[in-house]
C-alpha cells in the first residue's frame, strides 16, 4: 500500500508542479511595471569655508560610524544598545513579521496537498427513500475507511498572485530598511546624548576649577579686610559670585543626571543603576565627506523605506486591478476507500477525480473600481512621501554643514575670548594687590572668564553633536544595495514543506 501511494503521489506531483509552473509562466501581470518616480534633486551642497566639493569617499565607517569619534565609552555603550534597546527589538520583531508574510505569498506559488483520513461506522434506516426505484429495503449497518487526498491550485493568469508577492517583498525590504532607520535613530541619539553628558562635565569642571580660585581670592580679601587693607565690600562681591558659581554647579549636576538617565533607557538599563563616571571632553570632531546630494537617496534608510513603500503601494494597483478578471482553481482528489479495512489497499479500493472551475464576478456594484481608485491614490499619497523625505534629508545635510560651519569660526573666536579674559583678570588681579583699582574689577574679570569659558565647552560640545548629526543626515555609512540581498525566493523543497 505505502508503495502504490507513494507511486501514485510522487506522479501526481510531479504532473501538477509542471501543470502549475507552465501556467505560472504564461500568465500575464496586470497593473503597472514599477519604475522609481523622480525626486527632487539639487547639484551640489551650499557649502562655506572650510568645507569643499568632494567625492564620496566613504569617510563614515559602514555599520559601526561612531568609530570615527575615537572614544571607547562611547563604543561599549553603542555597541550595548545594538543587543538591548528595547526599540530596536521592536522593529527587529515586525521585520520578522514581514519575512513570515512574504513567505506566505511565495507560498502561493505550489499547490495545496491535504488529507482527511477518516473511519465511520452507520446504519442505513430500512424505510429510507429509493426515489421511485422498486426495491426491497432493510436496516443496513455498514463500515467505511478511507484515506482521501486533496489537492489544489489557484492559476495566476492575470498576476494577481506575483503583484501580491512583489508586494510582500517590496514590503519586506522596506521593513529592513526601517530596521536600519531605527538603529540609525538610536545610535545616533546615544551619541548626541553622550556628547551632552560629557560637555556638561567639562562646564562641571570649569565650575569646580572657578570655585576653587574664587575660595582663595575670599580668602585673600578676606585677609586684607581683617588687615583694614580691604573693604566689607570687596569681601561681599566675592562671596556672591563664589556662590553663584557654586549653585550653577549644582544644577548643572541635575541636567547631567537627566542625560545619564536618557543613556540608560537607549541601552536598556534601569536609570537607577546606570552612571557613567565624569569625564572632561576631548574629543575632535571627526572629518567628514558628505559626497553629492545624489548620494542621499542610496544612503539614507529613511529614504530607501519610502522608495520600497511606493513599490509595495504600485504593486497594490495590480492586485486591484487583477480582480477584473475571472480566476481559474484546478482541483484534484484520489484516496482509497473500502468497507473492509482488509481490502483498503486493493487497486479496486482507489478512487479519483480532477476538475477545475472558473469564477468572475460581473457586477459589483463599483467595488472593483473603488478599489483600483483606492490603490492608485495610495501610490499617489507614497510618491509625495516619498519626495518629501528626500526635500528633509536635503534640509538636515545643509543645516548640519552650515551650523559646523558656523561652530568652527565660533569656536575660534571664542578661544580668543577666553585667552583676553584670562589676561584682563591677571592684569585685574595684579592691579587690585598694588592698590591700583577696586575689587570690583577683579569679580568682573573672574566672572567673564568663567562665563567665557563655559561658552566654549558649550561650542566644542555643540560641534560634537552637530557631526553626530551630519552623520546621521548622510546615513550612518549605510548603502541601500544591501536591501537586494533581503527577499523571499520560492524553491523546490517548499513543495514539500508543511
Amino acid at each position: 500500500m505505502r508503495k502504490a501511494m507513494r507511486a501514485c503521489f510522487t506522479g501526481a506531483r510531479t504532473t501538477w508542479v509542471v501543470l502549475a509552473t507552465g501556467i505560472f509562466v504564461a500568465g500575464c501581470t496586470v497593473g503597472p511595471n514599477y519604475k522609481r518616480p523622480s525626486a527632487p534633486s539639487t547639484v551640489k551642497w551650499d557649502l562655506t569655508e572650510p568645507w569643499r566639493e568632494g567625492d564620496p569617499k566613504d569617510s563614515i565607517p559602514k555599520g559601526q560610524w561612531w568609530t570615527v569619534f575615537h572614544d571607547e565609552d562611547l563604543n561599549t555603550l553603542e555597541a550595548q544598545s545594538l543587543v538591548a534597546n528595547q526599540t530596536l527589538k521592536v522593529s527587529l520583531a515586525r521585520l520578522e513579521q514581514a519575512r513570515a508574510t512574504a513567505a506566505i505569498q511565495v507560498a502561493t506559488v505550489f499547490p495545496t496537498l491535504g488529507t482527511d483520513p477518516n473511519v465511520t461506522r452507520q446504519r442505513l434506516s430500512g424505510n429510507r427513500a429509493t426515489n421511485g426505484v422498486p426495491i426491497q429495503l432493510k436496516p443496513v449497518t455498514q463500515n467505511t475507511y478511507a484515506v482521501p487526498f486533496t489537492v489544489s491550485y489557484e492559476v495566476d493568469l492575470f498576476g494577481r498572485r506575483r503583484r501580491s508577492i512583489e508586494a510582500a517583498e517590496a514590503s519586506y525590504q522596506a521593513n529592513a530598511a526601517d530596521v536600519e532607520n531605527v538603529r540609525l535613530l538610536v545610535t545616533s541619539q546615544l551619541a548626541g546624548d553622550y556628547f551632552n553628558l560629557r560637555e556638561l562635565d567639562s562646564e562641571m569642571q570649569i565650575l569646580t576649577r572657578t570655585v576653587e580660585a574664587l575660595q582663595k581670592g575670599l580668602d585673600l580679601v578676606n585677609s586684607r579686610h581683617k588687615g583694614g587693607v580691604a573693604s566689607g565690600l570687596d569681601v561681599a562681591q566675592e562671596e556672591t559670585l563664589l556662590n553663584t558659581t557654586h549653585t550653577q554647579a549644582v544644577l548643572l549636576q541635575q541636567q547631567r543626571k537627566f542625560f545619564e538617565d536618557a543613556i540608560a533607557v537607549l541601552v536598556g538599563q534601569p536609570a537607577p543603576d546606570f552612571h557613567i563616571e565624569p569625564r572632561v571632553l576631548n574629543a575632535e570632531p571627526p572629518a567628514l565627506d558628505t559626497g553629492l546630494p545624489s548620494d542621499l537617496l542610496e544612503r539614507r534608510p529613511d529614504i530607501a523605506e519610502a522608495e520600497r513603500q511606493m513599490a509595495v503601494a504600485n504593486a497594490e494597483i495590480g492586485v486591484a486591478k487583477a480582480a477584473y478578471y475571472p480566476s481559474l482553481n484546478i482541483f484534484g482528489q484520489g484516496g482509497w476507500q473500502s468497507a473492509d479495512i482488509a481490502k483498503l489497499a486493493n487497486a479496486g479500493s482507489a478512487f479519483w477525480a480532477l476538475g477545475a472551475n472558473v469564477g468572475e464576478a460581473i457586477f459589483t456594484g463599483g467595488a472593483r473600481r473603488a478599489q483600483v481608485q483606492f490603490a492608485r491614490a495610495g501610490y499617489d499619497a507614497n510618491v509625495a512621501s516619498y519626495r518629501q523625505t528626500v526635500l528633509a534629508a536635503f534640509q538636515e545635510v545643509q543645516d548640519q554643514v552650515t551650523g559646523l560651519a558656523v561652530l568652527i569660526q565660533a569656536q575660534q573666536s571664542q578661544q580668543q575670548a577666553v585667552d583676553a579674559a584670562r589676561r584682563t583678570l591677571d592684569i585685574s588681579t595684579s592691579r587690585y594687590s598694588g592698590g591700583l583699582v577696586s575689587y570690583l574689577d577683579v569679580v568682573t574679570a573672574q566672572q567673564n572668564l568663567l562665563t567665557d569659558e563655559q561658552e566654549l565647552a558649550v561650542i566644542q560640545g555643540q560641534r560634537l553633536i552637530s557631526s553626530v548629526l551630519l552623520v546621521k543626515a548622510l546615513g550612518g555609512g549605510w548603502d541601500a544595495s544591501s536591501l537586494a540581498a533581503v527577499q523571499v525566493k520560492p524553491k523546490a523543497k517548499d513543495i514539500i514543506t508543511p
